[in-house]
């Protein structure tokens, strides 16, 4: 059980440091009048760029970015020592990022008290980090890897029909959680000629800049402000879409203008809403196709669409958007919880994510997919689509083939037009940000091994058309494009594409996330603090998509086999907890990665059964990736060994006990993902009944008396039998997570997550108890995370301020008194700017030097008065419990006689940042000491 508390949001010392942070300069305090000298000297200025505005009732944290941060796909993350502390919303200038620290789970900042490198403030979106030089690559330069050889057939390649191009708009629909309207706009691309019905493939665009006036201003505004135009994102995949209606397929791509614009303060990123409005489009498909004469021209133009062979392609938050419109598409959601409420007349054969993002790591594991990896990817830099092929396993039937194509030299913005610069309508960016100083050697500017925007396009097109061909129309023979078999479509030349894969035709399994154990290398956890237990070293150059870290500290059960030799022979073995059955498999498909950059990493595989024959099966050799340290480089290469020579030495390919990997070259080391019996082939999907599992948020009052017991609401529907999912939840004091494997069953409540609220009649602060949940076993996960709000209903106590020296001779401290009204559970601060006094002022020559160095980083000269001095504030914290606190302004004897001067702070709001009306004054003067 969680016990709730009201405790203070932000700790005192973490208060009493901010005062060197830009634009929040404070004359730091001590509580119930004790001198503050000592705490001020020893206090340690927050990082560069950041400030605490506000006061006890409002704090934020804020980060203030150097330069423009684009809006992007990947989330804006304020963390600390791995840990989430909240995703803070951005401002207008897309430069400032605030994270109001009464919300969710922030109700004592501990983890964040600078002086440590290990418990610093940071900000990271996709796995890069903001506020921190970016790390210059390699010196060397990286040449790409040798051409694949040819596929037999090519999806590249145009077909036979002429294709029309139309749009449509449609009234705007609301969607639950977003206060504005959503458009419903679509451009069609299809074919001109083809008869009968069509398989439709529906494209959704990610999360970008929403509208545009002239070459130069883009905003984030929904509805688009007077005098600016929406951006045309949804018209960024003619190319595609003209490929695709070449050979057949009617194709449309959906506008999201409307929830990009709204998505930031949704807890899934806009996953749902996304899904929803994928699901409108595609119900007004299906009751077109009944009703042809009701439809847009531009549909009526078109072949009739065959809704019972649909392909979703998402790219960035529309690959996890059109992923949750799959999952909802075979169970709906929860009453309440979605913005379509219709029959499903439609069926997903499969999805292609395109640099997706995945918040809630929970794919859906029946519906076949390909997920397309930028190898130069800047927004979502940590390429966490991986999870969409590795979250996979062992969840659902297995049948399902998920792969992973890897594109090297790719970026994030190139696979849509309307995102490069140009061609698109709008301003437009390469999202890899490279520094002409020191150009990153795999993805600069002139990079052998970086791909011009033709280039990459035309990757993109080939391989969306290979997943069309093998989802919509079973032609297995574009299959080796997809599955880890090392082939290429030529038509993507010269481009370079690697895949792997599980599901389809394979079968066993070795996974170090079901249960295995390891003589010879080390069984490492993908997330985890320790640098004992983690598979990539803390300064490791370069990060892996297999690892992308979650939204909690550690991750339990996520992890892979690390092997590190000094000498050729070293073996290492791996034993499943049961025997694996391979039988009916033609070879041993093994997923390893190898460091960026090395070659000829040579393992032998072996096999040992439970009757203890063995068989060496054959050797593989590995090359690693293209990489440098701006680069999530370290991706599993699928190789395979037959597993014909099992069968001449007699090995029971039914019982397989162990497999063993032995070194071939003089040093190295590897990481393996997962190894399976594998033949060719893609079988038909078997989608199980599965149970939902769906995270919602519950508010409540603390009320003023007694202790109440709730219950973080996790609804369980679907149909089927039972499920296993991990129960994450996270301590709202020290954000680190607690989970628990829980069987679920739809209409259960095994997974709800009890909270004790204790009432009292003092003032406080919201706390937040927070729930995430992952599917490890038969069960689907729609809302991901949640919690329970325990509300505050006491009212806050009255502030007074009443001078304790407001006239002093030179030399002396002026000092002020704040005073609550009575005692409270939460940190209570007053933030105090100076401001013009009527009489003489005191002047930077004043005080003493260092104190306003310390305060604002100014000096003393030129002289000037104190209010000409930007940024310098009084901010007094009263920790919990006590009730009130000094604020001091040293003084300096100058020896110059002069008339009294004076000096005045004044309050001000923490909302707006301005004097507040009304508010606490502090006014002071200084008398000469001659």
């Amino acid at each position: 059980m969680v016990r709730a508390r009201h405790i203070g949001v932000m700790a005192a010392a973490l208060l009493a440091v901010a005062g060197a942070s830009p634009g929040a300069a404070v004359a730091r305090s001590q509580p119930d009048g004790s001198q503050g000298a000592s705490a001020a000297r020893d206090a340690v200025p927050l990082p560069p760029g950041w400030r605490l505005t506000g006061g006890g009732s409002a704090p934020r944290l804020v980060w203030r970015s150097e330069r423009p941060v684009p809006m992007g796909d990947a989330r804006v993350e304020f963390r600390s020592a791995g840990r989430l502390l909240g995703v803070p919303r951005p401002a207008a200038d897309g430069r400032t990022f605030r994270l109001p620290l009464g919300e969710r789970r922030l109700t004592r900042l501990r983890g964040i008290l600078p002086g440590s490198p290990s418990r610093g403030l940071e900000v990271w979106a996709g796995g890069r980090r903001l506020d921190a030089p970016q790390t210059p690559g390699a010196a060397p330069a990286v040449r790409p890897p040798a051409p694949l050889p040819a596929n037999a057939v090519d999806p590249g390649k145009s077909g036979g029909y002429r294709t029309r191009t139309g749009e449509y708009a449609l009234k705007s629909v609301r969607l639950p959680g977003l206060p504005a309207p959503v458009e419903m706009r679509a451009v069609v691309v299809a074919p001109v000629g083809a008869t009968g019905k069509r398989p439709l493939a529906l494209f959704l665009h990610g999360r970008h800049a929403t509208c545009y006036k002239g070459r130069e201003e883009v905003g984030v505004d929904w509805p688009c402000a007077a005098g600016t135009t929406p951006i045309p994102s949804h018209r960024g995949y003619l190319r595609d879409q003209r490929l695709l209606a070449s050979q057949g397929y009617v194709t449309v791509s959906i506008a999201a203008n409307g929830v990009n614009g709204q998505d930031f303060a949704a807890e899934d990123g806009g996953a749902q809403a996304r899904s929803s409005l994928v699901r409108r489009h595609l119900a007004r498909w299906a009751g077109w196709a009944e009703h042809p004469e009701s439809a847009p021209k531009a549909v009526r133009e078109a072949p009739r669409a065959d809704l019972s062979k649909v392909l979703l392609v998402g790219h960035s938050r529309g690959g996890e958007g059109v992923n949750r419109a799959a999952l909802d598409s075979l169970t709906p959601p929860p009453a309440g919880q979605d913005g379509y409420h219709g029959p499903v007349r439609w069926t997903v054969r499969g999805t292609v994510l395109i640099g997706p993002t995945v918040f809630g790591q929970n794919p859906v594991p029946d519906v076949p997919s390909v997920t397309l990896l930028p190898g130069c990817d800047g927004d979502v830099s940590d390429l966490q689509g991986e999870v969409y092929v590795d979250g996979t396993r062992a969840v659902g039937d297995g049948t399902a083939l998920h792969s992973a194509v890897y594109v090297i030299g790719a970026n994030h913005n190139f696979f849509n037009s309307q995102w490069t610069p140009g061609q698109a309508a709008a301003p437009a960016e390469d999202d890899f940000f490279d520094d002409s100083r020191h150009p990153d050697p795999v993805c600069g500017k002139g990079a052998a091994t970086r791909l011009s925007a033709d280039r990459q396009h035309r990757a993109g097109s080939t391989y969306i058309a290979a997943a069309a061909r093998l989802f919509l129309a079973g032609d297995d023979r574009v299959r080796p494009l997809l599955d880890g078999s090392g082939k290429r479509a030529p038509s993507a030349d010269p481009a370079r594409v690697l895949s792997h894969a599980v599901g389809a035709r394979r079968s066993g399994g070795f996974l170090p996330d079901g249960g295995v154990s390891v003589t010879g290398g080390t069984l490492c956890a993908a997330v985890d603090p320790s640098p004992a237990r983690s598979c990539l070293a803390a300064g490791t150059k370069g990060a892996s998509p297999h690892f992308a870290r979650w939204e909690t500290d550690r991750e339990t059960g996520r992890q892979a086999v690390a092997l590190r030799w000094t000498r050729a022979g070293t073996a290492a073995r791996v034993t499943p907890v049961k025997p694996v059955s391979l039988s009916g498999s033609t070879a041993l498909a093994l997923r390893v990665f190898v460091p960026p950059n090395t070659r000829g990493t040579r393992l032998d595989v072996a096999l040992t059964d439970t009757s203890g024959k063995k068989a060496k099966l054959g050797r593989v050799t590995l090359d690693g990736l293209p990489g440098s340290g701006r680069t999530a480089s370290y991706w599993a290469r699928e190789v395979r060994v037959p597993l014909s020579a099992a069968g001449r030495a007699g090995l029971k390919l039914g019982s397989v006990k162990s497999m063993e990997l032995t070194s071939r070259s003089a040093s190295g080391r590897a990481w393996l993902m997962d190894a399976w019996g594998w033949r060719p082939g893609t079988p038909a999907v078997r989608a199980r009944a599965l149970p939902r599992v769906d995270v919602g948020r519950a508010t409540v009052d603390e009320g003023d008396a007694g202790t109440r017991t709730y219950r973080v609401p996790v609804r369980v529907t679907g149909r089927g039998g039972s499920g296993l999912v991990r129960v994450y939840v996270v301590d709202p004091v020290t954000g680190r997570t607690t989970d628990r494997l829980v069987t679920v069953r739809p209409g259960g409540h095994e997974a709800d997550v009890p909270v004790e609220v204790r009432g009292n009649t003092r003032y406080g602060t919201d706390v937040s108890h927070d729930v995430l949940v992952k599917a490890v076993r038969g069960a689907v996960v729609g809302s991901y995370r949640g919690g329970l709000t325990v509300r505050d209903d006491d009212p806050a106590p009255t502030t007074t301020l009443t001078p304790a020296a407001a006239k002093v001779t030179e030399g002396q401290p002026l000092k002020w008194r704040v005073k609550l009204s009575e005692p409270v559970d939460v940190d209570m601060s007053v933030w105090l700017e100076v401001a013009p006094a009527a009489a003489s002022e005191l002047s930077t020559k004043d005080v003493p030097a260092r104190w306003l160095r310390d305060e604002t980083g100014e000096k003393p000269d030129p002289e000037r008065p104190l209010s000409k001095v930007a940024g310098l504030s009084l901010w007094g914290d009263i920790p919990a419990g006590r009730t009130s606190v000094d604020l001091t302004v040293p003084t300096a004897a100058d020896g110059v006689r002069e008339s009294a001067e004076s000096v005045r702070f004044r309050q001000l709001d923490p909302d707006t940042g301005k004097p507040r009306a009304g508010g606490l004054e502090a006014t002071g003067t200084v008398l000469d000491a001659s």
